[in-house]
């Protein structure tokens, strides 16, 4: 048996209601899937070469996990696609995407994206500010361009990733 449009060229009505025609079917269904990569979460990834397979049966894999995920890659790349499969993907699919361009804020800044603080914290805290890891809670938080920030930015965050993100109370707060 060959892949393709076998089903019009090779069978006659009745085989089409037998059960072998319908595992013939599922057998196709379940090949095109696997060569479609992730067609089915989203049209926005292309790629059938053997690296995209292996990145769409990682993406699958890390999906279910509680993990924090490390995405590499180049700019343009397609990181945050990936960032969206997996979100898509997880159990956390019905909580919030939230994307921080860490890059493009100073550290100060960044900090009070990322933590938020209340009002009064500092002089221009006019109002209470939710912090990024606060949103994405039950859901998840991309942070793009890590690399471009601070070092000691960087540490705040790694130490903030080793513990358990979930229960963190505003910048500012005793909490």
């Amino acid at each position: 048996i060959t892949y393709g449009d076998w089903s019009s060229d090779v069978c006659s009505s009745d085989l089409r209601n037998s059960s072998l025609f319908m595992l013939l079917h599922e057998i196709q269904a379940h090949h095109d899937q696997e060569v479609s990569g992730l067609d089915s979460l989203t049209e926005e990834i292309v790629g059938s070469s053997p690296k995209m397979r292996e990145v769409y049966h990682r993406t699958r894999l890390v999906a279910n996990s509680r993990a924090s995920v490390l995405i590499i890659g180049e700019t343009g790349t397609g990181k945050e696609l990936i960032a969206r499969a997996l979100h898509k993907l997880s159990p956390r699919s019905d909580g919030p995407y939230i994307r921080v361009n860490c890059g493009a804020l100073t550290e100060s800044l960044l900090e009070s994206e990322l933590f938020g603080h209340e009002r009064g914290a500092f002089t221009d805290a006019k109002k209470e500010k939710r912090g990024s890891f606060e949103m994405a809670h039950s859901g998840t938080l991309f942070l793009d361009e890590i690399g471009e920030m601070t070092l000691p930015a960087q540490v705040k965050l790694l130490r903030v990733l080793q513990e358990d993100p979930a229960p963190l109370a505003p910048r500012g707060t005793s909490g």
